[in-house]
């Protein structure tokens, strides 16, 4: 099912004591019905929640990312602003009554909407599912030029989430959903996982990554010792690339800078290592004029987290971007 936002999801502070004008996010952002409005969202950043857990669910994961969304928007509405860029809220795609592949093709046809639009949607989550709904509403703009131009995807995870999905598809088969679709129409799977922890993926996981030439740096290497290491990483992975997806699973920190994640991580990485790379991201794409088509968040999960801390570093993340 899809929602407009709540007006009261957005509000905050008001600033009348500047001498210069000041903005926030909730006084900035506009809420917008994309699938009945015919307004031009001119390469704004359009934001779109999921709200669902059925696919952590079904990964035997503890529940709770339904409430990621508004939880990252609370955390977004008091932020201030440093630009006049236009920003809109497409509300919310939920997830009803466990009917985890309906949401997802709804959720595709929101972000396709988005596209067709001109905006670049920043999708909330919700469960890693978020990606399969992300890829097939990227796919569904593309249509036919997925089969001749390359899309790469960069996953910010501890997971390859690379599971098979024959019987049933969950937050862990995602990724191993986007490859087969590829393959079957004879494109090229570029994928490549950042932050990876070794103890999180199974035997049979790294077998299928390296078949189907999967790139990957583990946690353990994802350190200022090796930030270039990774800068030259993504710019070889961006630079033969026409799109790229970028997906962040807020697994891939540390406990101590995200604890309200279904699978939190004794090591991660450091949020600060994080947002350089991501600038290196944004670079590397400018230059090599590689579209960043989508980005996606997903695993906040509030009911797991420790004063909105989960829920805030996620929304520093959409900012940045």
């Amino acid at each position: 099912m899809y929602k407009t936002s709540e007006a009261s999801l957005w509000q905050g502070r008001i600033d009348s004591e500047e001498s210069l004008p000041t903005w926030r996010w909730h006084q900035r952002i506009k809420n917008i019905d994309v699938t009945s409005s015919t307004e031009e969202l001119n390469g704004a950043k359009t934001l779109v929640g999921f709200a669902c857990d059925e696919g952590v669910r079904r990964n035997k994961g503890r529940v709770g990312a339904a409430e990621g969304p508004d939880a990252i928007r609370k955390r977004l509405s008091n932020f201030c602003l440093h630009n006049e860029h236009p920003l809109f809220d497409a509300g919310t795609v939920y997830c009803e009554d466990k009917e985890l592949e309906s949401a997802q093709s709804e959720l595709a046809e929101t972000i396709c909407k988005v596209l067709e639009k001109n905006g670049t949607p920043v999708i909330l989550g919700g469960g890693h599912e978020i990606a399969w709904g992300s890829f097939q509403g990227i796919s569904r703009y593309l249509g036919n030029d997925l089969n001749t131009r390359s899309l790469g995807i960069i996953n910010f995870d501890a997971h390859f989430d690379l599971r098979n999905a024959t019987q049933q598809p969950s937050s862990g088969t995602p990724f191993r959903q986007i490859a087969e679709t590829q393959q079957s129409n004879n494109n090229a799977f570029h994928y490549q996982v950042i932050g990876l922890n070794q103890q999180a993926n199974t035997s049979a996981l790294f077998s299928y990554a390296e078949d189907n030439r999967v790139q990957w740096i583990e946690d353990i290497d994802c350190h200022w010792n090796k930030i270039s290491e990774a800068e030259d990483a993504v710019e070889r992975f961006i630079a033969t690339k026409d799109y790229l997806y970028l997906s962040v699973c807020m697994d891939v920190f540390s406990a101590s800078h995200a604890p309200g994640v279904s699978a939190p991580a004794a090591l991660g990485i450091d949020p600060l290592w994080f947002f350089a790379l991501l600038e290196k991201i944004k670079t590397s794409a400018e230059i090599h004029n590689t579209k960043i088509i989508l980005m996606d968040i997903a695993e906040t999960s509030p009911p797991l987290d420790r004063e909105n801390q989960t829920a805030g570093l996620a929304a520093r993340i959409a900012a940045a971007f």
